[in-house]
């Protein structure tokens, strides 16, 4: 059972990209999937998640707008896209799966953790 996070990169400020988070051994029903991100020097934030049985989804405030959490059960993949991207979004960017409870999964209290991938925005 593992989380395979793909997709990050290098990009501009107002730029954009598309992280992949690929689950196997998963069954997607049973969890919900959250986007994390750590930047240096600061706590892991949770900034998005998704509930597979009912389709809810969380944005955390800072990326409202901009950043999209998405699936494709076909490939048992969670996607965010993210758009006009920030400086201050450059971190590692973690994808997890846990309880299908939006207030548990996004303090972090997740049981399968990807190994990141990183995200730098710069000019």
């Amino acid at each position: 059972v593992q989380l395979v996070e793909s997709g990050g990169g290098l990009v501009q400020p107002g730029g954009s990209l598309r992280l992949s988070c690929a689950a196997s051994g998963l069954t997607f029903d049973d969890y919900a999937i959250g986007w994390f991100r750590q930047a240096a020097g600061k706590e892991r934030e949770g900034i998005a998640c998704i509930i597979f049985s009912n389709n809810s989804t969380y944005y955390e405030e800072s990326i409202e707008g901009r950043f999209t959490i998405s699936t494709d059960p076909a490939k048992d993949t969670v996607y965010l896209q993210m758009t006009n991207l920030k400086p201050d979004d450059t971190a590692v960017y973690y994808c997890a799966a846990g309880p299908p409870v939006i207030s548990t999964i996004i303090q972090g209290y997740a049981e399968l953790w990807g190994q990141g991938t990183l995200v730098t925005v710069s000019s």
